[in-house]
């Protein structure tokens, strides 16, 4: 298979790569805290992706079901660097209500009878998926060899889903041989059964470790304010007698819908500029600061700056341990 690369971790990016595969009605929320109120401003949600710094894990502790679990769609992953685009697919495939798209339904359909590794190299080696995966990845102007001893010391990171189907939540980590079941689901409150399992997961490291970053895939929070202000406005058409607080929803709701509106467009913008190759830039701006005699006089100045900064840094902690 060929290479994929490193993408950064961030709702704008995911939403624009699952609506790039064909995924329709599906959007991507950072989840700044596990509380139930913040939970609930993000409902439906769909399945949540975990980001953490990866240790070695055989799932001793929890139920591995190495022989794969009724109806739960498991890949193994296969391919260096594909856990992100892996973890958002495994849980797009098993969630309820999603518009899929010709390329995971073609996906989907065709793997229905291999094991988690056939599918695991059927994603790895799928065309569409690795080249919107690869669309994010930074210019990279300098070729700089791999240090293996480096990348022995250097921490990895990786991606796993939570996902309910059926009545029981699923972990879905690539890195594995089969799902994990989690917990039955109760009442439909997956999320109940999954923030212990998170909270417990992020406890197993030191409190200096606060390198985790938790994602929702949720439905397309336009088209959820927009299915609210059918409702209220067929309200004030059957004659409610709560005009103006009908009113005053809508009008709470259509606010709501401009601001995902203009979220969406800075995602958009956030993106161009990932993608961009600034270095021509750099270069010939340096060159036309140091062909009028520019450049030094702004070097030294940073060169000052800098020293500052570590000076004053060095004085807080010399503060802090006093």
């Amino acid at each position: 298979a060929q290479s994929w690369c490193t993408i950064e971790s961030d709702p704008g990016v995911f939403t624009e790569l699952i609506q790039r595969i064909g995924v329709k009605g599906v959007q991507v929320e950072e989840v700044y805290h596990l509380s139930d109120e913040t939970l609930d401003s993000l409902k439906p949600i769909h399945g949540l992706i975990f980001l953490f710094k990866w240790v070695k894990d055989d799932a001793s502790d929890r139920k591995l079901l190495k022989d794969g679990a009724p109806g739960v769609f498991f890949a193994k992953q296969m391919v260096q660097n594909a856990c992100a685009t892996q973890a958002i697919v495994s849980v797009l495939m098993n969630a309820e209500g999603v518009e899929l798209g010709k390329e995971l339904s073609r996906i989907k359909d065709f793997a229905c009878a291999l094991d988690p590794t056939m599918i695991g190299q059927i994603i790895g080696q799928d065309t569409v998926l690795r080249e919107v995966h690869n669309s994010f990845s930074r210019p990279e102007p300098f070729m700089i060899e791999p240090d293996e001893k480096s990348s022995e010391t250097e921490d990895a990171f990786h991606f796993i889903g939570y996902v309910p189907v059926g009545n029981k939540l699923y972990e879905l980590d690539g890195l594995q041989p089969g799902p994990i079941e989690i917990g039955e689901v109760k009442d439909g409150n997956w999320l109940r059964v999954a923030k212990p399992a998170i909270e417990k997961r992020i406890q197993k490291y030191s409190q200096k470790e606060i390198r985790f970053n938790l994602l929702a895939i949720v439905k397309d929070r336009q088209e959820v304010y927009q299915e609210e202000v059918k409702k209220l406005q067929a309200s004030l058409s059957a004659g409610s007698e709560e005009e103006g607080k009908i009113k005053a929803e809508i009008a709470e709701f259509e606010q709501k819908i401009e601001q995902e509106k203009q979220k969406h467009q800075k995602w958009k913008e956030e993106n161009v500029r990932r993608k961009h190759n600034f270095i021509p830039f750099v270069f010939h701006l340096l060159k036309e600061l140091a062909a009028k005699g520019k450049l030094d006089s702004i070097v030294d100045a940073a060169q000052k700056q800098a020293e500052e900064r570590m000076d004053a840094a060095s004085k807080k902690a010399k503060q802090s341990k006093a």
